[in-house]
């Protein structure tokens, strides 16, 4: 079975209103990751997810921990330091922000065929994994 990674962005997505094009792809897409049961994330999206939920889109504390709850039906990868030191590599050799080589690593280290993110390269492969922007043609 492929497993799909969920960058944060996707996820920020499906609680913005302030763009319903990108809010109703990001939520179709993850419906049917949620119902092909291939869905991967890490704890580092899950952070991610908090911060920007709580002060891009003002979403309130508790809420955004109730929506971090659902996320936890995905698999989730535990960075760890072997993860951050390939994550530094990745940055290098690709020329990534290191946030972004430790979200590759992430969806590498847990197997996933695609990495859904509007923050790489559409159609990229970066270490076996590629890159799709859902939102490409919007």
């Amino acid at each position: 079975m492929s497993k799909s990674f969920l960058d944060t962005n996707i996820l920020i997505y499906t609680a913005d209103h302030r763009n319903k094009r990108k809010r109703d792809t990001a939520r179709n897409l993850v419906k049917d990751i949620v119902s092909d049961g291939n869905g991967v994330i890490s704890t580092q999206v899950m952070q991610e997810f908090y911060v920007a939920a709580t002060k891009k889109l003002n979403i309130r504390a508790l809420q955004a921990k109730k929506l971090l709850h659902g996320w936890e039906n995905f698999e989730v990868v535990m960075v760890s330091p072997v993860m951050i030191k390939d994550a530094i590599d990745c940055s290098i050799l690709n020329q990534l922000s290191f946030w972004d080589g430790l979200i590759v690593i992430a969806a590498e280290k847990a197997r996933c065929d695609l990495l859904y993110s509007e923050d790489l390269n559409h159609d990229q492969v970066i270490n076996g994994v590629k890159i799709q922007n859902p939102f490409s043609s919007n």
